[in-house]
């Protein structure tokens, strides 16, 4: 472990804990497996409660499910966060961050909708994005109904969640229909070209735990199909490629800075200052991706730094 001695003093002993995924040995379902089996004690806990929904697909597509986890304020109508979980876009479920949105919802008052969009390579791009959009779609129209307040409705994601959170927004933005108050990426994946001979930027110190070069280089395989690099959708499959970032909503980045991401998760905070996004950016030190799912002061601190910047792109001004 070449880099195991930069990792945050609190967690180098568990950075090898993740399920691991080597795509050139491993079978994806049984990594799918490892995630679902890592959530199971957590669903059974009482700290966990949350409302199952099937709402209407994107045209043609199939229903699509919902985890909704309403806050114990009654003091109507409430934010919401639309949340995208996890997983490179190949795996994961929103059960995953159940225990976290849970406490999200009552920290920060808001109904949180966590979205279990269809994964690649079974399904390619652009459905898993549109299946995200829909219920965007869907919490907009619902909001008198759900006592929700849609002019503070944010989308929120992590890792693969994050570049389809940042994917929603410029799809919001484009068609006009869904006005969001905000953006909160966490570590988000959002260049394809990250792990790869033609990537920007590749600092070694970077990307050794959790999710690797190899690992980047296979989700983005499949979640990209057969798009061409010309195609008019490209910018909202890989969002480190979409020209024109303006008129996006306030934004919070957060990354590790041994995170295979860094490097692409800055650049890209950097375009949204210069198309005046009013933005924050957060580089925690000794960072893996993943961190703050390990207890440690430095989670604790990142958690903190979540709910705050939640609190802020939803409070009214």
């Amino acid at each position: 472990m070449i880099t195991l001695h930069l990792v945050d003093a609190a967690q180098r002993d568990r950075v090898g804990s993740f399920p691991a995924f080597d795509p050139d040995h491993d079978d994806l379902m049984d990594f799918r497996r490892m995630l679902a089996e890592g959530t199971t004690s957590l669903l059974n806990s009482d700290a966990v409660s949350y409302e199952e929904r099937h709402i209407a697909g994107p045209k043609d597509a199939p229903d699509v499910r919902v985890l909704l986890f309403h806050p114990s304020e009654t003091d109507l109508p409430v934010p919401a966060i639309l949340y995208i979980h996890g997983g490179g876009m190949i795996a994961g479920t929103p059960e995953m961050q159940a225990g976290t949105l849970t406490r999200l919802a009552q920290e920060t008052g808001a109904l949180i909708v966590s979205v279990d969009y269809r994964l690649a390579p079974e399904i390619p791009f652009p459905g898993g994005l549109e299946d995200v959009y829909a219920a965007l779609v869907w919490l907009h129209h619902q909001a008198s109904t759900l006592g929700v307040d849609a002019s503070r409705i944010m989308v929120m994601g992590d890792s693969g969640g994050g570049c389809l959170a940042a994917a929603t927004a410029l799809l919001a933005r484009d068609r006009g229909e869904t006005p969001l108050c905000g953006q909160f990426l966490i570590y988000p994946m959002l260049d394809l070209r990250t792990g790869g001979p033609e990537a920007p930027s590749d600092d070694p110190t970077t990307g050794e735990f959790v999710w690797t070069r190899a690992q980047n280089r296979h989700a983005w395989a499949a979640v990209r199909g057969n798009l061409a690099d010309n195609d008019p959708l490209f910018g909202y499959l890989s969002p480190a490629f979409m020209q024109d970032l303006s008129g996006l909503p306030p934004t919070i980045i957060t990354t590790g800075s041994l995170d295979l991401f860094r490097d692409e998760d800055v650049t890209f905070a950097h375009r949204l200052w210069q198309a005046a996004v009013p933005t924050d950016l957060i580089v925690y030190a000794r960072a893996v991706h993943g961190f703050d799912m390990l207890a440690s002061p430095l989670t604790d601190r990142a958690k903190r730094d979540v709910t705050d910047g939640v609190r802020r792109l939803l409070a009214k001004i």
